[in-house]
């Protein structure tokens, strides 16, 4: 071919069309590859690189699989883990429920001895008491100064008190009024009634000293036809209480003034048979009762209350007692005077003192059986000024009654005195032996006998409190107390030991009263013996009993195994029985037998459980080990060393029936290695928890690093489609057109030949 000569032009058009034949394969191969380095001819560079890291990721992938077979592991042996601890609660609760089981023991080991007398709030045993002394504050009396000090003689009472009216007339208006002037009249102007605007009208009603006095019109009625407990006198009715019915027919200014005297106290009244009999109280110094005479109505009170005399303002206006007017209330008030030979203070009628349960009250009247008073009531004595019902219950009756009546009726509440309660309505009282009565000293002080049946505690009502300097120094205090003077009981001073019994705190008390670390109620005993493990009991025969604690229900008191046995001086003084053995109780031990063995299932249960906690081969709960690499050098890798987490490996052992569960002790010492085994558990889950996370991350990073190494390796070596595209077109234009120029080349060789033809 070497002898064919080409025109220049030619050979120009051939070599042209010959690179864009060559550029145009080498695009064609790029967009058939889809990169632009194919080989080392392309680019050494990019070829090679892209090729290291091609083969690295390809590596580190093949690393995945076993990446994601090692987290498969981990998730086996947190599953075994996790069902592992469902068995071990189980376990808990056949554990626990051996704990609420009836106790396996019908009699627990014990030792008892009887302590006379002994009692839950005091084990010392029989006590004695004698009574002792409290003292009051000052009482005085009434003389000028206040400054006197009372005496056993010092009355109750007081001076009675006195308010005369003057000027007062009948409804006339100039006649003056007297004691036999009526209530009402035909009309209001007469010289016979009181005026029209004065007179009562049925229903109207005076208050006096807390009593009713209630107007009706019409006759008193028969005797017959009073209601029961009720007595009829003249124009009155009245229930014995000072309570006085006045009824207006026929009724006058005397008849209004025996009710106002039947409520003060001034005078009483006996019912017999529906009919009363009235009479001015024995009392009442110089028969004194309240008139009406020359126009001057006189209010009298009784020693042992003031008077208080409320109703409507024109009635007590025409009894010249106010100058209010009109249809509302008035009040007139009559007050007695303190002496010398009263207290200073009065006690206020219906006050009571309330005395170790027993209640004493204080009443304005003459003691029944006195002259003109009521009969005394049936079951009841009568002594001085004191009715008593023998129980010491009493009431010290103010008109006549002294400071000695009080400490009389004291006495009676807190057994220093008894009475006994005579046919004839009168009451012996005698002291009781080794007592000293109360009494009132020199200087004013009361001096109460505590007694020895209970210390003494007074509360009251009203103001007999205050009254009789039993209400502290203050006058505030609502209730005075003294205690008795005790003796030693029976066991004070002695000791009981016990040494460590079962692994607890050896036990060293002394019986005494309570205080500096002594010993005096059976709740400060069990303080103490609950820490060695054992309790105590006291029956109503003073029987104290010290037996084991359920916990260790099976131990034996004092042997050699279990320890306790009992010393101290009260061993001297009382007979103690020798310690028991337990006593099996055949139904509950079966029953605890029952649960040893569902417990030594729910052991199986965890031995195949952790040995069925593979994958692929590899146990991590079964003492095999797992390593990971993560890198394709193999120097980033993980290593997961396993446990063994059968039931040996978790510390817990099959139990036996008559030896485990047979009492609480035994119970609680297969709790305590449940609980560890359950916190064993919890932290291999936790590492396991840690390592998966730690795998996991590794793997994702894995993944995550591959996509960046073929990324990197595409990016070296992959084409851009478009702009080969691009080229392509081009060099196909290109080629087209170098042909064509080549066509032009030759045409002036063929004219040639054309000529040459």
């Amino acid at each position: 071919m070497s002898g064919i000569v080409l025109s220049a032009s030619v050979r120009q058009n051939l070599l042209s069309l010959q690179s864009t034949a060559d550029l145009l394969a080498t695009t064609q191969n790029r967009l058939s590859t889809g990169k632009s380095v194919n080989s080392a001819l392309d680019n050494p560079t990019n070829f090679f690189t892209a090729q290291s890291l091609d083969n690295r990721a390809s590596d580190i992938n093949n690393l995945l699989d076993g990446i994601a077979n090692g987290v498969q592991v981990l998730q086996a042996a947190n599953t075994g883990i996790t069902s592992l601890q469902k068995l071990i609660d189980s376990a808990k609760s056949i554990a626990n429920q051996a704990l609420q089981t009836t106790v396996g023991y019908s009699t627990k080991s014990n030792v008892s001895a009887t302590i006379s007398g002994a009692t839950a709030a005091d084990l010392r045993g029989t006590t004695s008491f004698a009574s002792a002394t409290a003292s009051s504050n000052v009482v005085f009396s009434g003389a000028a100064g206040g400054t006197t000090a009372a005496s056993g003689t010092t009355t109750l009472g007081a001076t009675i008190g006195s308010f005369a009216s003057t000027g007062a007339t009948a409804g006339d208006g100039t006649t003056a009024l007297t004691g036999a002037i009526t209530l009402i009249a035909t009309n209001g102007t007469t010289a016979t009634g009181l005026a029209g605007n004065a007179q009562p009208a049925d229903g109207d009603t005076l208050t006096v000293n807390g009593k009713t006095i209630t107007f009706r019109s019409g006759a008193a009625p028969a005797s017959t036809a009073v209601p029961s407990g009720s007595g009829v006198s003249g124009n009155l009715v009245t229930d014995g209480n000072g309570n006085t019915t006045v009824y207006l027919a026929s009724a006058t200014v005397n008849d209004l003034l025996s009710a106002i005297d039947l409520a003060s106290g001034v005078k009483t009244v006996s019912i017999s048979s529906g009919a009363a009999t009235i009479a001015v109280s024995a009392s009442q110094p110089g028969a004194a009762v309240s008139t009406a005479a020359a126009g001057a109505v006189t209010l009298k009170s009784s020693t042992g209350a003031d008077l208080s005399v409320t109703g409507k303002a024109d009635l007590l206006k025409a009894l010249g007692l106010t100058t209010a007017v009109g249809g509302g209330n008035a009040t007139v008030n009559v007050n007695r005077t303190t002496s010398a030979a009263s207290l200073g203070a009065t006690i206020a009628d219906g006050s009571t003192l309330n005395v170790d349960g027993h209640v004493i009250t204080f009443k304005n009247a003459p003691i029944p059986g006195s002259t003109g008073a009521p009969s005394v009531p049936t079951g009841y004595g009568a002594s001085g000024n004191v009715l008593t019902d023998g129980n010491g219950n009493s009431t010290v009756y103010l008109q006549a009654g002294t400071v000695n009546d009080v400490l009389k009726a004291i006495d009676l509440a807190t057994g220093v005195q008894t009475a006994t309660i005579n046919a004839n309505g009168t009451a012996t009282l005698a002291t009781a032996t080794g007592q000293t009565n109360s009494s009132i000293n020199a200087s004013g002080q009361l001096k109460l006998s505590t007694g020895v049946n209970a210390d003494l505690s007074v509360t009251g009502t009203g103001n007999a409190l205050n009254v009789l300097g039993l209400a502290g120094n203050t006058g505030t205090s609502t209730a005075f107390t003294a205690a008795r003077t005790s003796g030693v009981g029976g066991i004070t001073g002695k000791t009981l030991t016990f040494a460590s019994f079962n692994g607890g705190t050896a036990v060293n008390v002394t019986f005494g009263d309570g205080t500096n670390g002594t010993v005096k109620t059976l709740d400060q005993l069990n303080t103490k013996l609950q820490a060695n493990n054992l309790t105590a009991t006291i029956d109503a025969n003073g029987l104290l009993t010290v037996s084991t604690t359920n916990d260790y229900a099976s131990s034996t008191i004092g042997s050699s195994a279990a320890g306790g046995a009992i010393g101290g001086t009260l061993t001297t003084s009382l007979t103690f029985s020798t310690a028991s053995s337990p006593v099996q109780d055949t139904v509950a031990q079966t029953s605890r037998a029952n649960l040893v063995s569902q417990y030594n299932n729910i052991l199986n249960q965890i031995d195949t459980t952790s040995q069925d906690s593979s994958f692929n081969g590899v146990n991590l709960l079964n003492g095999d080990q797992l390593k990971l690499v993560f890198d394709e050098t193999g120097k980033s890798n993980l290593s997961i060393t396993g446990v063994t987490y059968n039931s040996k490996g978790l510390g817990l052992a099959a139990l036996t029936s008559g030896v485990d569960f047979i009492d609480n002790a035994a119970t609680n010492k297969v709790l305590s290695n449940l609980n560890a085994a359950s916190s064993t558990l919890r932290s291999e889950a936790s590492s396991l928890g840690s390592n998966l996370s730690v795998v996991q991350v590794r793997q994702d990073f894995n993944k995550s690093l591959i996509n960046v190494l073929q990324t990197g390796s595409s990016n070296l070596t992959l084409a851009d489609t478009n702009t080969e595209a691009a080229n392509s077109q081009a060099l196909s234009t290109r080629q087209s057109i170098a042909v064509s120029a080549l066509s032009l080349a030759n045409q002036s060789q063929q004219s040639v030949l054309q000529l040459l033809r």
